[in-house]
């Protein structure tokens, strides 16, 4: 409830995805991808705005032609995050959105042709100060790699990262952040394990092809729960069959139950039973509704009996036990007054937003006092 995780995170050395930190001690960032076509640019920013007021630090964006390369440069100077272009095969696409101000490059340098044209990749990102993400998919594992090893596997992936690593280092390249996908879980964790352990450089984490909503989130916060758990991962993508934005909100949700970020209401509900009394179900999926909003950090929990309710809410900032016609709003932890179960949700949600203002009013009388305080000169 407080936030808390005991998760020992991997040292990683940090680079600079726009401004967005990436590795190091940063916050662990979380990233979607359009899924609009690229050339309409009113579109795909829309989507973009839309993921970033979800909570996404990071949006990636397929450009595959320079019809695209030139929608991109529109759409980067109105994105509110940084954008990060999806390449593959033809450097020229990757010169030109590095030109107009790509703020990381996912293009793999192995599959990009000569040693002439990786330099120039290479070498428009060190003039940018542009990252480059070097993505090893199960799918698309090279010819010879399939027959070496038979089928994809965990030290295919791990080899196939090392063939693009080693052409970066080569030409002395050093910010660049690995994934290393698949989508059976066993085989995705097995592959970062392998590869935390002799790199420093950045993960990004991801099931990919996860399937739909359901399936896709499940298997996601399976296999990354898994990484993160370890303190493996310093960027995750939750790859889903659905809206992009479910993406950003169940990637938020794995990190919250790991206390590694938390944003938004913290909703404890319990899942309803024929002790409760009123409709826990109804209740929470309206409340969740109404505070889509809400940004700021908040631990809730809607509970309907006096079973386990008094417990959950006395850890909480706002929390709800039930009763007979009546159930018992806590603040803080301590009994605050009875509320009529018709009126639970408007009740909730106005004791919720009432805390929350609080919240941002106390800040601000911190940061203008701070901002009050008289800076003694050093001579």
């Amino acid at each position: 409830m407080n936030g808390r995780s005991w998760i020992k995170r991997r040292k990683s050395r940090q680079i600079m995805v726009g401004n967005v930190p990436v590795g190091g001690d940063a916050p662990i960032a979380v990233q979607s991808m359009t899924n609009t076509d690229t050339c309409d640019v009113d579109a795909t920013v829309a989507q973009i705005r839309a993921l970033a007021d979800t909570g996404a630090d990071i949006v990636r964006v397929s450009v595959p032609t320079m019809k695209a390369a030139e929608a991109f440069k529109l759409i980067k100077q109105q994105s509110p995050v940084p954008l990060v272009a999806d390449i593959h095969f033809d450097y020229r696409i990757a010169l030109k959105v590095a030109e107009y101000g790509v703020d990381c490059l996912r293009i793999n340098p192995g599959n990009i042709g000569s040693e002439e044209r990786v330099k120039a990749v290479v070498d428009a990102a060190k003039a940018r100060n542009i990252p480059i993400r070097i993505g090893v998919n199960a799918g698309s594992l090279e010819k010879d790699l399939q027959e070496k090893y038979g089928e994809p596997t965990p030290e295919a992936l791990v080899e196939s990262a090392y063939r693009h690593i080693d052409i970066l280092e080569r030409h002395n390249f050093k910010d660049y952040k690995i994934s290393l996908k698949a989508s059976d879980v066993f085989m995705t964790v097995s592959a970062y394990r392998i590869l935390a352990k002799e790199i420093d450089n950045p993960l990004h984490l991801g099931i990919t092809e996860a399937g739909s909503f359901r399936s896709g989130a499940v298997k996601s916060a399976v296999g990354l729960g898994m990484l993160l758990a370890e303190g493996i991962g310093d960027t995750i993508r939750v790859s889903l069959a659905a809206d992009p934005v479910e993406e950003v909100k169940v990637g938020y949700d794995i990190l919250k139950s790991l206390g590694l970020r938390q944003r938004g209401i913290n909703l404890i509900a319990c899942p309803s039973c024929s002790r409760q009394q009123f409709d826990v179900i109804k209740t929470v999926n309206e409340l969740e509704q109404r505070l889509e909003d809400v940004n700021e950090h908040i631990d809730v929990a809607v509970i309907g009996c006096v079973v386990n309710g008094p417990g959950e809410a006395k850890e909480v900032t706002i929390g709800l036990t039930g009763g007979f016609k009546k159930s018992m709003l806590y603040e803080n932890g301590e009994k605050s007054h009875k509320v009529e179960n018709e009126a639970l949700v408007d009740e909730l949600e106005a004791q919720i937003r009432r805390k929350l203002a609080e919240k941002r009013e106390k800040t601000e009388e911190i940061t203008k006092g701070a901002e009050q305080v008289p800076v003694t000169q050093v001579r």
